[in-house]
């Protein structure tokens, strides 16, 4: 018999709140989050716009001292967490604590904390390098920091999947709370990449757009899209078994009820032009939904010319001329791309357009690509009732990753 998996809490920081209230309104409004980098002088870099967090006070979730040795990356996943754990209700204690688990991942880690340490290194020397600089660099700082700060004793999992993290860290919570292995777990992703080695990095691989104008820089589906805006933040989900759920009283927020993942088995960050493997993964999430009819569909939408056009493909090709039909959307648009945290904060961003009844927009679409040719909600949000979502994930390295929501009843 297997356990059915609903969401009782989410939590997040983003470049557009630090939270999920003041995200969700700013992407209903259709704002972006995305300026210029303010972070470190940009004075020689080809990209200088970024989606940054903004007011981030770590220490309205943390000591200071735990502030002071936790990377960025980390202290978004701890606000984030606890942000969720609050909304959920869920009061972890001796009885509860080792069924419940941790799986939050980040696609680079504490990138931040080793460029600077690097720093000290080469300017003054082995000996002045911090002690701390392991576990602040390490990914599963975040994991390991919201079980100290929460008391969570249970099964605890950073995982790696590049874009698709957050997707993935949920979608094998959700197997494992439905396989009855544990009754709860926090899960999703986190990142804090831009640094100026992050920004570097990426932007000479090619995948940053080059577009000046943070305004319009980031413009999924349309003819002009030319990369990526890179994004920062995260977002975390409590889930629960149905069973544990009823008896504590808790308020249900949504359901998962498919998880499916696949690999292009291609190439290391274009994917695969055909779409094949994220049709098969798309197949897999729906698999056990005992519906076909999907309400809305939270696209990868990065804003690439490849990306946005094979998730397209996968999209026709999973849903044949039912997909004109479907309501698809990208928050990329507003948001950026905030890396390993992207597919956790569109899950939840799914689970809210179930409960409000209305769709985020994707801005920027000013002259659609003719091979991108679905609705894809341009520049205003829609009001629609909405059943039954997915959201899609596809990361550097080939990974596939889908999560299905619906609404609980």
């Amino acid at each position: 018999m297997f356990e059915r998996v609903v969401i009782t809490g989410f939590g997040a920081v983003s470049p557009l709140g630090n939270n999920v209230g003041d995200t969700w309104k700013s992407l209903v409004e259709g704002k972006s989050g995305i300026d210029y980098i303010s972070a470190f002088a940009t004075d020689n870099f080809s990209v200088k716009i970024a989606a940054e967090t903004k007011n981030f006070d770590p220490l309205e979730y943390m000591e200071p001292r735990t502030a002071r040795y936790t990377d960025r990356f980390a202290q978004y996943a701890i606000a984030a967490a606890k942000q969720a754990i609050k909304q959920s209700g869920l009061v972890i204690n001796n009885d509860n604590c080792y069924d419940t688990s941790i799986i939050i991942g980040s696609g680079v880690g504490g990138i931040g904390s080793m460029e600077t340490q690097v720093g000290v290194l080469n300017s003054r020397g082995p000996s002045r390098v911090s002690p701390y600089i392991v576990p602040m660099m390490i990914a599963d700082n975040a994991s390991g920091r919201v079980s100290i700060e929460t008391g969570i004793r249970g099964f605890n999992l950073s995982l790696v999947s590049a874009c698709s993290t957050g997707t993935d860290a949920i979608g094998i919570a959700y197997k494992m709370i439905k396989y009855g292995e544990i009754k709860a777990a926090l899960a999703g992703g986190t990142d804090a990449s831009i640094t100026p080695i992050g920004v570097a990095g990426f932007a000479q691989a090619g995948a940053l757009t080059r577009n000046t104008d943070p305004a319009i820089a980031s413009r999924p589906f349309d003819a002009n899209r030319n990369g990526f805006v890179i994004g920062e933040g995260s977002g975390v989900m409590v889930l629960e078994a149905l069973t544990s759920a009823l008896e504590r009283g808790a308020n249900i927020l949504a359901e998962i009820v498919g998880y499916g993942a696949t690999s292009d088995a291609f190439h290391i960050t274009q994917p695969l032009a055909s779409g094949e493997s994220a049709l098969r993964a798309i197949e897999l999430a729906l698999k056990d939904t005992g519906t076909e009819e999907i309400d809305y569909i939270n696209a990868h939408g990065t804003s690439t010319p490849l990306n946005d056009a094979s998730e397209t493909r996968a999209i026709k090709k999973s849903f044949g001329e039912r997909a004109y039909n479907i309501p698809v959307s990208s928050i990329k648009s507003m948001l950026g791309h905030m890396l390993g945290a992207a597919g956790a904060l569109e899950a939840i961003v799914c689970c809210k357009v179930i409960e409000e009844g209305i769709i985020p927009p994707t801005i920027n679409l000013d002259c659609p690509d003719p091979e991108c040719d679905l609705d894809y909600v341009p520049k205003v949000a829609r009001k629609a009732k909405v059943d039954t979502a997915i959201s899609n994930s596809f990361g550097f390295g080939g990974h596939n990753s889908v999560l299905t929501f619906k609404r609980y009843s």
